[in-house]
């Protein structure tokens, strides 16, 4: 997650940040700051603690991106995604997150992880960053399911050149997938 520095960005300044509304683990924040030429502007946001997503890939002769397909209430509609989850664990690294969301989502744990880079989600409502990692030499373990997306979400093992193809087509468009499938097949080409 990005912390505020207190000094000046581009010759903006934040003035002060007031909680508007606690909930869960983000809050919603209303800013003051100040512009290059003096003037002073208001602006809310969501603080978020952040949130990791992992690209667990299965080697075998057809290599297979393993992701689950969930209800997200918002879209009021099934995604298919990433396995991911929020760093809700105070002083939890994003490795550590990662390890843990991908057993307790899909039952799986992985021998080797890869950090592939990190994005910002919404930097117009939020700081929100999703740090995305590469499992690989995958083992199955029990899940441990937590909320009722989770418990009814379905686990895809999906051909990696089709997972692409279905970025490419629009079928898959959750942001955090779309970006760790294109920077997993980069990393793979370098590799």
């Amino acid at each position: 997650m990005h912390d505020r520095a207190n000094g000046p960005v581009g010759g903006f300044v934040t003035a002060s940040i007031s909680p508007i509304h606690d909930w869960a683990i983000w809050s919603l924040v209303r800013g003051e700051f100040v512009d290059p030429a003096g003037e002073v502007f208001s602006r809310s946001f969501v603080l978020s603690p952040g949130a990791v997503g992992v690209v667990a890939l299965r080697e075998d002769d057809v290599p297979c991106v393993v992701l689950v397909r969930q209800y997200r209430p918002a879209l009021h509609c099934l995604t298919l995604e990433l396995p991911a989850g929020m760093r809700d664990q105070a002083g939890e690294a994003p490795l550590v997150t990662a390890q843990r969301e991908l057993q307790e989502e899909v039952g799986v744990q992985a021998d080797q992880w890869t950090r592939l880079g990190c994005h910002t989600s919404a930097p117009g409502i939020s700081n929100s960053q999703v740090e995305i990692f590469l499992a690989r030499s995958l083992h199955n373990t029990k899940p441990d399911r937590h909320g009722p997306e989770e418990r009814h979400m379905a686990i895809e093992e999906i051909p990696f050149v089709e997972a692409l193809a279905m970025v490419a087509d629009g079928r898959i468009n959750d942001a955090k997938t779309v970006i760790g499938l294109l920077l997993t097949e980069r990393f793979l080409r370098t590799d």
